[in-house]
């Protein structure tokens, strides 16, 4: 492992899947293990950690895992995938409702942070319709407006409505970021065009060749990093992976270890690795400078209260870096 001269916010853990409860395929491999993925996050430089909540009760558990450590804090709102459950609920205005008392008290615990997941996904409508995906997006705009938090967004196949619905809702909430990106360099683009967006990267936004290119067009000062895990890790396989030097050790699941990571599940120290393929990948020799930036650009959407003006400043003047 590298020294943790880095700061890091890893923006996107699910911390709520299964997998982090030791639960594999309905299966239970091994004990629940957070507070050992914790210590490896926090050993590897990461400072804060944003849990994703993709559902009311997923969003519920959230804000309750965030609640275990001054660190961790997280967003409420439904996936695109999950929107079905709005009217699956028998009272959408109650769903939405429970959704924004949820969010109400979140933000009084100093937890809740954005509004999400939330989005439109294309490539899963089998979980739920295009037009029932629309509808409850629209809908999580009155949710970021009424308790005015930035909003965390899922965007995949669906570019050209997502936009569209984008455009229409700008004024509507201070900033954004849509995370995981896969998509274009149109769809890229696209979401540069809206100053008020940044770009969420992790390992599947880094498979190919042609994904490394299209973050290379992304500036530094629009990009964030993230996990996405137990998902999206970064392996062999892909592209970025030539960039990587940070490295734990793994076992498989059935041979578990508190002081080892799990094979194959993504954890968010390894957002570490992420931070190594865009500096890789950028040709950006100062790792540290790129933490900086990048956790600068995370703190101005997700945590503005802690950008005095002198921190700000210190950022400013010295210790950025750009693309070279």
């Amino acid at each position: 492992m590298a020294s943790t001269a880095v700061k890091l916010i890893d923006i996107a853990v699910n911390f709520t899947d299964g997998m982090f409860k030791g639960i594999y395929h309905g299966k239970q491999c091994h004990a629940a293990d957070i507070p050992a993925v914790l210590a490896r996050a926090w050993a590897a430089g990461v400072d804060r950690i944003i849990v994703t909540g993709g559902s009311l009760k997923e969003s519920r558990e959230a804000l309750q895992i965030a609640e275990t450590d001054g660190r961790l804090f997280c967003t409420v709102g439904v996936h695109p995938t999950r929107c079905g459950e709005f009217e699956e609920s028998g009272d959408p205005e109650m769903h939405f409702q429970a959704l924004l008392g949820l969010a109400i008290e979140g933000i009084e615990k100093g937890k809740v942070v954005a509004i999400g997941e939330c989005g439109l996904d294309y490539d899963r409508l089998h979980f739920c319709p295009a037009d029932v995906q629309k509808k409850y997006f629209e809908r999580q705009f009155d949710l970021a407006e009424a308790v005015n938090l930035p909003m965390f967004l899922h965007m995949r196949a669906a570019g050209e409505d997502f936009c569209e619905i984008m455009s229409r809702n700008l004024y509507r909430f201070p900033r954004g970021v849509t995370h995981s990106f896969t998509d274009s360099a149109e769809d890229r683009d696209r979401l540069l065009s809206f100053e008020n967006m940044f770009i969420g990267i992790n390992g599947c936004s880094l498979k190919t060749k042609e994904n490394l290119e299209i973050l290379r067009g992304i500036p530094i000062e629009r990009l964030m990093i993230e996990t996405d895990s137990p998902y999206c890790d970064i392996r062999n396989t892909h592209a970025g992976s030539q960039y990587v030097k940070s490295v734990w050790p793994s076992k498989k699941k059935e041979k578990y270890e508190p002081d080892s990571m799990v094979k194959g599940r993504n954890e968010p120290c390894l957002v570490r690795q992420v931070l190594e393929v865009v500096a890789g990948c950028k040709g950006i020799s100062d790792v540290e400078g790129l933490s900086r930036t990048l956790y600068h650009n995370t703190c101005r959407l997700f945590f503005p209260q802690d950008l005095d003006s002198s921190a700000d400043a210190q950022l400013e003047s010295g210790t950025t870096v750009q693309d070279s």
